[in-house]
């Protein structure tokens, strides 16, 4: 498979590897280990974000159980007009469709899903990710979500990662109430996935 030309930063990379289905991370629905952690949440009224929503598998499963706030943002135009077509009946309603880049969000959420945004950023960027998620919840708010809990012998992304290294990352801005390794991943990545749930106590 060709890889797409450009900056991982950029829109038009992004843009490009998906009409080329370049996402080696994409398991086509919604990840197990949070749709178990979905399925606990009580409070249909929760403020949720979802950064790097890709192809917005997550959005489907929040939408079909009933939450009502969701705000979803992708660098990608690609991506963003797919999911307003998809979601059309939810849109400016139940859903919040943002074409942008996520540091430079504004507002404050109960809730971020992580789920493949994270592994693909460089790795650099990871403290501003943390600093940015800590600054985007209110107090009290949690941040939950699955990461790769291995590396990857090809040039990232995706960019993977240890229990370890996360939770050094983590530890300074957040207080961890789960890091460990995922026992509900799909097949493929038994064994190579960790779920993990931050909050903000201040």
């Amino acid at each position: 498979m060709m890889r797409a030309a450009g900056i991982p930063g950029d829109a038009a990379y992004w843009d490009n590897r998906f009409n080329m289905g370049d996402t080696p991370w994409d398991i086509g629905s919604a990840s197990p280990p949070l749709t178990a952690y979905i399925d606990t949440l009580e409070d249909k009224n929760l403020s949720i974000l979802i950064p790097g929503c890709g192809n917005g598998y997550e959005v489907a499963y929040l939408l079909a159980h009933g939450f009502n706030r969701i705000t979803v943002i992708d660098i990608s135009p690609v991506l963003t007009r797919r999911l307003e077509e998809q979601f059309a009946v939810f849109l400016h309603k139940r859903l919040r469709v943002i074409t942008g880049d996520f540091f430079t969000l504004q507002g404050r959420f109960d809730l971020i899903l992580e789920q493949t945004f994270f592994c693909a950023l460089d790795p650099a960027l990871r403290p501003a990710y943390v600093r940015k998620m800590q600054e985007l919840l209110h107090p009290g708010g949690r941040l939950a979500g699955v990461l790769f809990n291995r590396d990857f012998a090809a040039a990232g992304p995706p960019f993977g990662g240890s229990i370890e290294t996360y939770s050094q990352l983590f530890a300074p801005f957040f207080r961890i109430i789960k890091l460990e390794p995922c026992y509900n991943s799909v097949k493929p990545r038994a064994g190579t996935e960790c779920f993990f749930e931050l909050t903000v106590d201040r």
